[in-house]
């Protein structure tokens, strides 16, 4: 947060675990995310799925039960950008094909979205 404005909702799908540990015995763990997307996930909501191969078969599944939901779908992949790039309305190709490098542009690109969501929704109150 940059200054001090009203709360927005987000979840990381990554921190609940006992979503994951329950998705992962049931249904296995190539469903983790697209579980709760189809639990959580409303029409006009966000997801931003995050692969550097763009080929994470849990993303992609993740990132189809969003479409099918009505969810707009964001990536961040690598320079090839993989089956993902069917899957998302938006993808973020970090220009390289060495992984240390995609995931610190990833994690620039994630601070930069963040700063560009926060002045759009919550814009600065005038002085």
């Amino acid at each position: 947060m940059n200054y001090d404005r009203a709360p927005l909702a987000a979840i990381a799908l990554t921190t609940d675990s006992s979503a994951l540990t329950a998705t992962g015995n049931d249904y296995g763990f190539v469903h983790v995310f697209a579980r709760q997307v189809q639990a959580l996930g409303r029409p006009g909501d966000v997801l931003l799925g995050i692969s550097t191969s763009g080929r994470s078969p849990n993303v992609l599944l993740a990132l189809q039960a969003a479409r099918e939901r009505g969810l707009v779908t964001h990536g961040f992949a690598g320079a090839e950008g993989g089956p993902m790039a069917a899957q998302c309305d938006r993808l973020l190709r970090a220009p390289s094909s060495t992984t240390a490098i995609i995931q610190q542009i990833h994690i620039i690109a994630a601070h930069i979205v963040c700063s560009l969501v926060e002045r759009t929704l919550c814009p600065r109150a005038a002085a």
